[in-house]
């Protein structure tokens, strides 16, 4: 059977007066600039210059008292854990703050805790290992503001705990020495939707901004030197690339494509990518998963070993495992999300959401099962790796559900837990399991019982084929890079004749598409059912992309959805 339609969302074209305000800009430039609420003069210019959006790190709360306490512990020598987690965001956020301590003269070591020995988070026995080893400060990094008995155990032990997080705090904050979190009551930073790594940013600008008034050593870092790990954490934890966020991607993938980090040399060869053509979409579909494989299947510290080593020969060892380990990472999806999907498929269309459990489902998997389930049948889903006396599930959800609210909603149940709106993950005693389920479902139907669970395909503009020009594409470049919160645009074009269709690896569609003149590539991803199935003419949801063939560059047409004429 064809691929379940999409709902399309076709946003009206654009007044001609307001396209006349912009003359330098291509029409359909603004309409897609339109569409995101960037109306005015001003609002072009600042998203055409972003730099000017990149905030002041000192108005964020807790940085002054956290730079005082690390210079302090500097000076003394005393020794300094950053704690991390073992995600692309945790790990490059990790990364970089040891970097910027261990520039600026630090006793400064990286605790990654193991996915499944130790699970996200903060945890007491990896807070005691780090004081026994002579850790006074620990600096956490995309973690730690909803671990309360986990701070209260390590200021206990004399630890003085310093938390930089981006997740949402729970009603009660930790009571840490310091809390930088632009989400934190009270704290005045405009941007609140920074990755991990963008909050451990704004914490190494404001060390390397004292540092350049009163030096405690001389380095050649600069907070230009850090962007190309931003911009890997920020794309691949599906943050908005939106204002500082856009800006420190757009800086970074600058940064990345000349990048001197021998690791990431490595890991962008053995990935077959161009450094030069690098963009938000080979971060997120390329270079995250690998460096994402490192914690799922093993221990994170291998993807931090490859970004920081300065070890041509160590990269390329580092870079080749984390390839083979990505391509077991990527089998083991496949094969179990199909376990999954046979537990679900027959009462996926009347469940309110999707619950699977099993002990094969490994706990650095479970968040991609329950992603693939969310593509394929637009419900929220969780996967759970049933343990012995404990699970640890992921959860995944769609826009008209927010599923760390309703996690919190099922506190008394759950160990621990935390996320996003979008995504989550928690721990629950098994015994807890059933009654989590019910909860969840019971959540999930009060929520979602007004809305009609359709995936919509929001539309840029309807066109005709033969707008898509080379003029085209090179000013849409300039709204790049693009992701989440500033998607790619998408048109929509109707009556277009189907010149040829073919299946290529295995799942993909290859099209040759017409509009009674020129004739275009264009290829349907995971749409390969279609074939035998599309009329001659149809109507087609797309992006327009440039794909190079043999040192050959051409338009391509992307597939988002299709629509037998006259079905839409």
């Amino acid at each position: 059977m064809p691929p379940k339609p999409k709902r399309w969302q076709i946003a009206p074209r654009v007044s001609s007066l307001i396209v006349a305000r912009f003359p330098n800009l291509h029409p359909l430039v603004v309409q897609v600039l339109y569409n995101r609420g960037i109306i005015t003069a001003e609002q072009v210019d600042a998203f055409f210059t972003p730099d000017a959006l990149i905030g002041n790190p000192f108005r964020m709360r807790g940085v002054n008292e956290t730079v005082d306490r690390l210079r302090r512990a500097i000076r003394a020598g005393e020794f300094i854990a950053v704690y991390g987690d073992f995600d692309t965001d945790g790990v490059t956020a990790t990364a970089l703050l040891v970097q910027v301590l261990e520039a600026l003269g630090a006793q400064v070591k990286p605790y990654i805790p193991h996915r499944i020995d130790e699970g996200y988070g903060l945890n007491c026995e990896a807070l005691q290992q780090l004081k026994a080893r002579g850790a006074r400060v620990v600096v956490t990094v995309d973690c730690g503001v909803r671990s309360l008995d986990e701070v209260a155990f390590g200021t206990r032990q004399g630890l003085d705990i310093i938390i930089t997080d981006h997740h949402a705090p729970s009603s009660e904050l930790p009571d840490a020495f310091a809390i930088i979190n632009p989400k934190q009551p009270q704290c005045p930073y405009p941007t609140k939707e920074l990755s991990g790594v963008g909050v451990a940013f704004k914490l190494a600008q404001a060390l390397l901004r004292v540092n350049a008034r009163v030096p405690l050593q001389r380095t050649s870092i600069t907070e230009e030197t850090l962007l190309d790990l931003v911009a890997l954490g920020t794309v691949a934890d599906l943050v908005p690339l939106v204002e500082e966020n856009r800006a420190l991607v757009k800086l970074g993938i600058e940064r990345l494509r000349k990048s001197e980090r021998p690791g990431l040399q490595a890991l962008m060869r053995y990935a077959a990518l161009k450094p030069e053509t690098l963009d938000a979409g080979n971060i997120g579909f390329v270079l995250a998963p690998r460096l994402n494989a490192a914690g799922r299947l093993e221990h994170a510290l291998r993807a931090y070993d490859l970004l920081t080593t300065i070890y041509p020969g160590e990269a390329d060892a580092l870079a080749q495992q984390l390839e083979e380990t990505n391509r077991e990472r990527q089998r083991l999806t496949t094969a179990l999300t199909l376990k999954a999907r046979e537990v679900v498929v027959e009462s996926a269309e009347n469940e309110p959401l999707l619950f699977v459990t099993d002990a094969e489902f490994l706990e650095g998997i479970v968040g991609l099962i329950a992603s693939r389930l969310v593509d394929e049948f637009y419900r929220p889903a969780i996967a759970v790796h049933h343990g012995e006396a404990e699970s640890r599930g992921s959860a995944r959800s769609i826009s008209e559900f927010n599923i760390v609210a309703a996690l919190d909603e099922c506190r008394d149940l759950l160990v621990r837990h935390g996320g996003h709106a979008m995504a989550a993950g928690f721990t629950v005693r098994n015994e807890n399991l059933p009654a989590l389920q019910t909860r969840l479902r019971e959540i999930a139907a009060r929520t979602l019982a007004p809305a009609e669970l359709v995936p919509t395909l929001t539309v840029d503009a309807e066109v005709s084929l033969s707008e898509m020009t080379w003029a085209l594409y090179n000013a849409l470049e300039q709204l790049s890079p693009f992701g989440y919160g500033n998607r790619e645009p998408v048109f929509v074009s109707r009556n277009v004749l189907v010149r040829d269709a073919r299946v290529v690896g295995n799942e993909h569609l290859k099209l040759l598409l017409s509009d009674g003149n020129a004739v275009w590539d264009a290829i349907a991803f995971r749409q390969a059912s279609w074939l035998g199935q599309l009329p001659a003419r149809i109507d087609i949801a797309y992006q327009l992309d440039a794909r190079t063939w043999n040192g050959e560059t051409r338009l391509q047409l992307n597939i988002k959805d299709i629509k037998p004429t006259n079905d839409s």
